[in-house]
């Protein structure tokens, strides 16, 4: 029942993206950017990303006015996303809308570097 609803409302948030959202979209939808098949607003879990690819496991996120006051959710968030074996990078509004290169350049730097092997709590490789 709660996927099923968290899905509705990622539904209706593609509708309803900011301008900074829309231009970053316009920038990775339809792999134009690294070859890489981005996903908007995609359940994960209890959350809802705004950008997430699962090759490599990359998840984006445009933090607008509403993140203000919700660093310690965003930080959760953050870090159940990592624990589900994604890298999660964060932009401000006013970076896309005024840096969209250095995004894009930050964006293309994580596609590249391969993510650090998981370890187990002995400290070997996890397969």
């Amino acid at each position: 029942m709660r996927e099923r609803r968290l899905t509705n409302y990622a539904k209706a948030m593609r509708s309803q993206q900011s301008e900074p959202e829309i231009r970053l979209w316009l920038a990775l939808r339809a792999r134009r950017f690294g070859n890489v098949k981005f996903r908007r607003q995609k359940v994960i879990g209890p959350y809802i990303a705004d950008f997430a690819s699962r090759e490599p496991m990359l998840v984006v996120e445009v933090d607008g006015d509403s993140h203000a006051g919700r660093e310690s959710y965003d930080a959760e968030r953050s870090t159940y996303l990592g624990k589900q074996g994604y890298r999660v990078l964060r932009f401000a509004n006013s970076d896309v809308m005024n840096n969209m290169e250095g995004v894009l350049a930050v964006v293309e730097q994580a596609i590249r570097t391969a993510p650090l092997p998981t370890l187990s709590p002995k400290g070997e490789r996890a397969s």
